[in-house]
């Protein structure tokens, strides 16, 4: 049984949230609940969770102002948010989980799971790290965290030359490190990455723009040379929306 308290500024919400927690995952105990920073730090304190379901903007500061106060963190975390913001995009790349304003319960449900099935509370305190690194951070200079086989790795994004896939898992290429393999399919990190200036040439290749050289125009198929030397096919439907890009690009 998973020792649970909720952290939010509004009681209503802290009282639907409970009841939604307590009708869809029995494995959850609601022990406690705070109403902000300073009362959520004092309840913690106080009855040492397994689990804060912690809301991301209260009156006296954030959750993650609360956090800071409480290191090192002994306890997991599922931040609730009703903002689709630049905290998401942080939340993602750093492996941690959130919650949207109202609640579904399919998604409460897979949160739990997570956090049942997870490693111990030093990889969960790494990715914490990770996530105030980001918010901290200037966009260009976000960390990703990977998680191959038996590791869990913070890399900086702006070290990554390509990624290529191989059905359900992702291989990362970086500048001047070994490659990683994780078991997450391209599409989540194109949707995570595209927005930090790669590009997704080919149905298994995403690039770093960052690291683009020259492109060369064959009969055979276009392709893309990387500043390391690697070559990246460009497939054909691709072609005209990179050529915009590369002529965008030199504006």
């Amino acid at each position: 049984m998973l020792r649970a308290v909720i952290v939010d500024d509004i009681e209503n919400i802290r009282k639907k949230n409970s009841a939604i927690i307590k009708a869809h995952c029995p494995s959850v105990s609601i022990i406690g609940e705070a109403d902000s920073v300073d009362s959520g730090v004092r309840l913690i304190r106080q009855l040492s969770p397994d689990l804060v379901f912690l809301d991301v903007e209260m009156p006296d500061g954030t959750g993650f102002d609360l956090l800071q106060k409480l290191k090192p963190i002994n306890f997991k975390v599922i931040f609730i948010t009703g903002y689709e913001d630049f905290a998401i995009k942080a939340f993602r790349f750093s492996a941690i989980d959130y919650l949207l304003k109202p609640l579904d319960p399919a998604d409460l449900i897979e949160a739990v799971k997570k956090v049942e099935e997870s490693l111990g509370k030093e990889v969960f305190e790494m990715k914490l790290n990770n996530l105030f690194t980001n918010l901290e951070r200037p966009k260009n200079l976000q960390k990703l965290v990977l998680k191959t086989a038996d590791k869990i790795y913070s890399v900086n994004i702006q070290d990554i030359v390509n990624c290529e896939s191989d059905k359900n898992y992702t291989t990362f290429h970086f500048i001047n490190a070994p490659k990683l393999i994780v078991s997450t399919n391209l599409k989540e990190y194109e949707t995570l990455l595209t927005p930090y200036n790669f590009f997704r040439t080919h149905q298994s290749h995403l690039i770093n723009m960052s690291y683009f050289d020259h492109f060369i125009k064959a009969e055979g198929g276009n392709t893309i040379v990387m500043k390391n030397k690697t070559v990246i096919p460009l497939s054909v439907r691709k072609k005209e929306e990179f050529l915009v890009l590369l002529d965008n690009l030199q504006v």
